[in-house]
């Protein structure tokens, strides 16, 4: 249970430091094929979506991703979208108190997935307004790889 405890506490300070003055679309295409390269050079495929207020700005799909792939990402962008938080702390939120997302909420998993890979495009002052998401690694690698790529933005 304290492992994931400060799991959290470490989720919520990557989202407390990876917050933007603004993020338009120039932005979320640099960041779309940041992190379609990062994928490439690991020899692994994913599938990526960036999203702002409802508007798809990013999506590509690498071969070897399936459409399994794309339904991930949007269970995971209702997580984000719902709660302002990303997706891999909803469910180690819920862990931590010795339960899960969906025991705790009642919401159904085949349409929401507290799984890592969504993270919320934050802007000052802790302001959700979109998603930025990759699903095809395990749920830990997905979410790595897009803090990475937000810090690479954010020049952290």
């Amino acid at each position: 249970m304290e492992d994931l405890q400060l799991l959290a506490a470490e989720l919520l300070q990557q989202e407390q430091a990876l917050q933007f003055v603004s993020f338009g679309n120039a932005l979320a295409l640099d960041a779309g094929l940041r992190l379609i390269e990062a994928a490439k050079r690991a020899g692994k495929p994913i599938a990526v979506d960036i999203s702002r207020n409802g508007a798809q700005l990013f999506f590509h799909a690498m071969a070897g991703t399936t459409p399994d792939h794309v339904e991930w990402i949007a269970r995971k962008n209702r997580v984000v979208e719902r709660y302002c938080h990303s997706s891999l702390y909803m469910g180690a939120c819920y862990r931590a108190r010795g339960t899960t997302f969906e025991a705790h909420t009642g919401l159904d998993a085949r349409v929401y997935a507290a799984a890592g890979g969504a993270f919320p495009m934050l802007l000052k002052g802790g302001i959700c307004i979109g998603t930025i998401t990759v699903s095809g690694l395990s749920q830990e690698q997905d979410h790595a790889l897009v803090v990475d790529v937000l810090r690479q933005l954010a020049g952290h």
